[in-house]
């Protein structure tokens, strides 16, 4: 599974868009199975977009065997695959209601069994977990694992870095239309020059914000966190920690993805910036 890093404007949803032959790249060209990508691989493929559209006058079943027409289901097939999917997000009771009839949630669940419904061998999702409250993210994250391990490849952009650490065994980082970063995430976090380092103890350690290395040092009750430039500057770190009577916790943590992106890209890693 891959996930797609970048602020706003970045070139996330444009990558999507010249996958899928919405626009043409300028140089370069995009490979599907070792071939030019074509219109041949489309029944190949599903697509979540950023931005929902559904025939709000449908019934559910008749957007769903609409739309899983388009990528040639066999009628058996596809009311098999309504039915499952439907089951699946907890939402057979909707079978006949009209789109329009249906919470936004509820939508946006239409939306995504629309494009996974014909078994895609690539997926790609653009947000799809925005809008969803918490119970239904998880039901999402569910299928998307189920769909990877069936052998469905994915590719997905968040606003959640989270959700991308979790689910993703690959990240690529945009900055400008630039790629800043690709590889998996402990390869990623290991080109991080700087290293998190927690402490919990009664003891007062705000001097070791006055050792050189130190970038930051944040102090909460019974507890600090500090942000250092080098391995070196954990171990004289550590030294000094080590002359206290007792120290809780003193741990060596690696970056997140969220201090990767920041690192690479800047702004503030909030879900407005992503």
């Amino acid at each position: 599974m891959f996930g797609f890093l970048g602020k706003n404007g970045a070139g996330k949803s444009t990558t999507f868009r010249m996958i899928l032959g919405l626009i043409e790249p300028t140089s370069g060209e995009i490979t599907f199975n070792g071939k030019k990508f074509s219109k041949d691989s489309f029944d190949k493929v599903g697509f979540l977009p950023e931005e929902r559209g559904l025939h709000t006058k449908f019934t559910v079943e008749e957007e769903l065997t609409y739309l899983g027409s388009l990528k040639s289901m066999k009628s058996k097939e596809l009311k098999s695959q309504i039915d499952y999917w439907l089951k699946k997000f907890d939402i057979y009771q909707n079978k006949k209601k009209k789109i329009s009839d249906l919470s936004k949630g509820n939508q946006q669940k239409i939306q995504l069994i629309a494009s996974v419904i014909h078994n895609p061998e690539l997926l790609i999702l653009d947000e799809p977990f925005s809008g969803l409250d918490p119970l239904n993210v998880e039901l999402l994250k569910s299928a998307i694992k189920e769909l990877n391990k069936s052998g469905t490849t994915i590719i997905f952009s968040s606003h959640r870095l989270e959700h991308i650490e979790e689910l993703c065994n690959k990240v690529g980082i945009l900055n400008n239309g630039r790629l800043m970063a690709y590889g998996s995430i402990s390869a990623i976090k290991s080109t991080s020059k700087y290293k998190h380092i927690v402490i919990e103890s009664k003891e007062d350690f705000s001097y070791l914000k006055n050792i050189e290395g130190v970038q930051s040092i944040d102090i909460s009750q019974d507890s600090m966190s500090l942000k250092v430039i080098d391995e070196d500057t954990c171990k004289l770190i550590f030294k000094e920690v080590a002359k206290k009577d007792f120290v809780k916790r003193f741990q060596v943590i690696e970056p997140s993805i969220k201090d990767i992106f920041i690192e690479l890209v800047g702004g503030n890693g909030g879900e407005n910036d992503v």
